[in-house]
């Protein structure tokens, strides 16, 4: 039988069958010999067969073809990958500019990675009803950053309901992941466009101001209105995985742009003499923010922490 995992622990998975069944799987135990350097061979959205021999749990044996997912270096200290999700039509990175702060280094991480593996972003700015004024101009900053790259920019508050039907338009009919740190409003989001899911919800820490995980397993649900939605656990850090020094400014999208009136074709845009990243960052055309960013993934991979593929 053939169908989609529609529900990971990392452990087990349900997935739901082409002919709309709901089966809870396994991985075969030769699977992961196969190459894979992955915690997670297999990931929510993947297409997959699976073979039942009359037990209590099927086995998953194959995986299609991956159009495209979303991936960050395991937390643990392995030479692996974790895949978040599989074929994507969109993620909506869910930020918050405060309670808790997601910083500009977290969302360019992402966004570059989002960009080496082909899954479209719209970047969402939750809980715009309790942001002072002066807050609401560092969002109206950022947003001008970020829609100036083409990234689609949006916000809401998911607890009022704020800016959420524009989400439900960018949504409808689209197979969507939610991702942001723990605390950024996912889970009262996911409440929102989807009632029936009544996931859990935590109060952010008054002490550190970060989030508590609500999700611990990655689920996929159908949105009313058509399309689905994927929902991970909140993410702490995003280690980026599998980029060459030279390769990480193909993915900033600005950087990019500009990189091509550098003098030599390996700059790395640090310190050699005819960069145009560096002159256009003089000239603030280039966001102080998104400069640092990139070089923060740079001493990523000069630390060695960029891992081959799985």
């Amino acid at each position: 039988m053939h169908g989609t995992v529609i529900k990971s622990t990392g452990s087990w998975y349900v997935v739901r069958t082409d002919g709309g069944e709901e089966v809870e799987c396994k991985v075969k135990g030769n699977f992961r010999l196969r190459g894979i350097r992955s915690t997670n061979p297999v990931a929510i959205g993947d297409g997959v067969t699976i073979t039942d021999d009359g037990g209590d749990v099927a086995f998953i044996t194959e995986v299609d073809e991956r159009h495209n997912y979303i991936v960050r270096k395991a937390s643990n200290l392995s030479k692996q990958s974790h895949i978040l999700a599989a074929n994507i039509d969109m993620a909506f990175l869910i930020v918050t500019l405060a309670r808790p702060e997601t910083s500009t280094t977290f969302i360019d991480r992402f966004l570059a990675t989002a960009e080496a593996y082909r899954v479209p972003v719209t970047l969402v700015f939750n809980k715009v009803d309790t942001l002072t004024e002066e807050e609401k101009e560092v969002v109206a900053y950022l947003t001008h950053i970020y829609t100036e790259m083409d990234y689609p920019v949006v916000a809401i508050s998911a607890l009022s309901g704020e800016g959420v039907e524009g989400l439900t338009t960018l949504m409808k009919d689209r197979r969507c992941l939610l991702a942001g740190n723990s605390g950024v409003g996912k889970s009262t989001l996911l409440n929102r466009l989807v009632p029936s899911a009544a996931v859990r919800t935590a109060e952010v820490s008054e002490t550190h101001g970060t989030g508590m995980h609500t999700t611990t397993y990655s689920e996929l649900f159908d949105l009313p209105f058509g399309g689905s939605l994927i929902d991970i656990p909140g993410i702490k850090g995003f280690g980026t995985f599998n980029m060459e020094v030279e390769e990480v400014a193909h993915y900033f999208r600005d950087l990019f742009k500009v990189s091509a009136d550098c003098r030599f074709n390996n700059c790395t845009h640090r310190h050699e003499p005819g960069c145009a990243v560096l002159e256009a960052i003089e000239a603030l055309r280039i966001a102080p923010s998104r400069y640092a960013s990139y070089l923060s993934m740079l001493e990523d991979k000069e630390e060695g922490k960029y891992r081959d593929q799985p």
